[in-house]
């Protein structure tokens, strides 16, 4: 990567994406790894460097979500692969041990939590935290920690993820993010809020993208910002951005419509996350 393509990339055009991921793709297929294949790498209580990194909540599911897998869901792909992108389409320097990124997975009451700059959780419509998680989760929200939640569909996953957030954040509302949000714009000009759907979900619909039909054919971002107007909890609903990331080398089509705008949007996140 030439600093001098750089300047581009400021101006918000996701063509970069499209240039630089189309290229590498190919590679990524022999980095892919299946769960089952793939030592967890709990964080650490004390970080290997500075760097930016991610940390996945470790969480215990109380109810079941069709095609969920509780908080392993797009684990280590997704988080791997983003922090790749992240790491070759900015500046930002990424932690990394040898020329791969470090990533880590969290238990909510480990004292690491604090340690990592980002978190993110998915299938959190199944999301059950103990008073004790509860505790920590907020403590490290409001000492300017920050959360992405994804890739959770329909009504009854909202309504009891809404339920969870509010336990840990009481009397802070959520509010829908408008587009007009720095964070949509902090390196790439999002201009609309992606339905990405999973891979097989879509191959096996012939292209559908709702996967609640029409309980969930509107996507959501929203969030939850502190007292001085951060955002600190996003959340994507009715969409699963992680498969943008985790499936990008499944199909060239799929990649084309759904993880160039994946892209986009988490890079913006994460530079929305490191600097505020």
């Amino acid at each position: 990567m030439s600093d001098r393509r750089f300047p581009a990339w400021r101006r918000g055009s996701t063509a970069a994406v499209v240039a630089l991921v189309v290229t590498a793709s190919t590679a990524v297929v022999s980095a892919q790894f299946g769960f089952g294949r793939f030592r967890i790498q709990m964080a650490p209580k004390e970080m290997p460097d500075r760097a930016f990194t991610i940390c996945r909540l470790m969480y215990q599911s109380v109810r079941f979500e069709a095609d969920g897998a509780g908080w392993r869901t797009d684990y280590p792909d997704g988080d791997n692969n983003l922090l790749i992108r992240f790491s070759e389409l900015t500046r930002a320097p990424v932690s990394k041990s040898g020329r791969s990124p470090n990533h880590w997975v969290v238990r909510i009451t480990d004292d690491a939590l604090f340690n990592c700059p980002y978190t993110v959780a998915s299938d959190v419509g199944t999301m059950g935290l103990r008073d004790d998680e509860v505790l920590k989760l907020r403590q490290y929200l409001l000492k300017g920690g920050f959360l992405w939640v994804d890739d959770f569909w329909g009504t009854l996953a909202w309504q009891h993820w809404s339920g969870v957030i509010a336990q840990v954040l009481p009397g802070y509302p959520i509010e829908d993010v408008s587009l007009a949000d720095p964070i949509f714009h902090t390196q790439f000009v999002v201009k609309k809020k992606p339905q990405v759907p999973r891979y097989p979900f879509w191959v096996a619909t012939g292209g559908q993208t709702s996967e609640r039909g029409d309980d969930s054919r509107e996507p959501h971002f929203r969030g939850i910002r502190d007292d001085h107007g951060r955002l600190m909890v996003v959340m994507t609903h009715n969409t699963d951005m992680g498969d943008s990331w985790e499936r990008e080398a499944e199909e060239p089509a799929y990649f084309q419509r759904f993880s160039v705008d994946g892209y986009a949007l988490g890079v913006d996140v994460l530079l929305y996350a490191l600097t505020h």
